[in-house]
């Protein structure tokens, strides 16, 4: 179990890190939740503008991968009864690892130079590393999505990350979430400090 092994095998402290892992991963969500909606509502919003539709998939330079990921999330929602997905439908569809690949190196000059480096506007590095990390929260995402151990990572850095990403697309989104975030909070409770 790596929850005892982190504690050097005592049994209680494994207990209540589990417990806190749950807990701080609960509080992830919200920043998490609202980095995937930004980033998708930017990009959704951009690539629209640029090609002159809501549904800017059905033209845009994609690879393969993505343009079955599209097909996926119609199907899905035609699955769920909704006979005619609109585009706003396909884009609530669609994961966070989706838009997180339209950073890819594969689309550097048919979408990030002409388009997507325009739903960044407070952002002036390179791409790869904003690709780099937008990835890395996706794979935290993941991990709290699918209830695996998160208390090894390094989640200060994580929860900065997240805020200058969102600082990246939104400045105003950053202040919004301080309101009610609470990862700072359960973050200074993490169980087993000072071992």
């Amino acid at each position: 179990m790596p929850y005892r092994n982190a504690v050097f095998g005592d049994e209680e402290q494994a207990w209540k890190l589990y417990q806190w892992n749950i807990e701080v991963s609960e509080a992830f969500y919200c920043p998490l939740h609202c980095l995937e909606v930004s980033l998708r509502n930017a990009q959704h919003a951009e690539l629209g503008a640029a090609l002159g539709r809501s549904d800017w998939w059905a033209i845009a330079p994609l690879r393969e991968h993505e343009r079955t990921r599209i097909t996926k999330a119609e199907r899905t929602l035609r699955a769920k009864g909704n006979t005619t997905p609109g585009a706003d439908d396909v884009v609530a569809e669609l994961s966070f690892g989706f838009w997180a690949s339209l950073l890819s190196r594969a689309y550097d000059r048919h979408l990030w130079v002409p388009v997507l480096h325009r739903a960044f506007p407070h952002y002036s590095g390179r791409r790869r590393d904003l690709q780099d990390n937008m990835q890395a929260m996706v794979l935290l995402r993941n991990r709290v999505m699918h209830h695996e151990p998160i208390h090894h990572r390094r989640l200060e850095a994580d929860h900065a990350k997240i805020y200058r990403l969102l600082g990246y697309l939104e400045p105003a989104v950053v202040t919004w979430l301080r309101d009610f975030d609470r990862v700072p909070e359960v973050l200074s409770r993490r169980p087993g400090r000072g071992r």
